[in-house]
């Protein structure tokens, strides 16, 4: 995988994000993935997390979004998932290949005051780095988000990052 690929897949990852597609999005992701935001600065899977999903859980996670009527989304979020710094990592054989990039993420859900946080944007800024197979085409067999406020008080996180 090229840098030039490498950012046209993670472009098109929050395209369908931000378009609410998380259907598309869900079929990006291998059958044995990880979708993870650690609280901690390792990488340690024994610390407490933010978001530790399973492809089962993922699947969970957009069958709500899509199908339900979840309060910390009604009204759906609005985001702007922007992209930048990526690098690429592939190993010397045909394994798997690393992506990293940097995230800074705008949402917002508009609505009357009577919701707290109704209208008030959130911004999130993080590290990403993707592990990502090769079959017919790229999947992510794992997400890992590391927000930048991942230790501090957060607001409604109902969306996907």
């Amino acid at each position: 995988m090229t840098r030039d690929d490498a950012e046209r897949f993670l472009i098109h990852e929050a395209r369908l994000l931000d378009e609410r597609r998380f259907d598309e999005w869900l079929a990006l992701f291998t059958a044995d993935c990880l979708y993870w935001l650690p609280i901690g600065d390792s990488d340690s899977e024994l610390e407490p997390s933010i978001v530790y999903d399973t492809r089962t859980r993922l699947e969970e996670r957009v069958f709500r979004l899509n199908e339900t009527r979840a309060y910390a989304q009604e009204p759906p979020s609005r985001t702007q998932h922007n992209i930048s710094n990526v690098d690429v990592e592939a190993p010397p054989d045909d394994g798997p290949v690393t992506l990293r990039c940097h995230l800074t993420l705008f949402e917002i859900r508009v609505g009357d005051a009577s919701q707290a946080g109704l209208g008030v944007p959130q911004i999130l800024a993080g590290r990403c780095e993707y592990r990502c197979t090769r079959g017919p085409e790229w999947r992510i067999a794992r997400k890992t988000v590391w927000l930048l406020t991942r230790d501090q008080p957060l607001a409604n996180l109902s969306f996907i990052v």
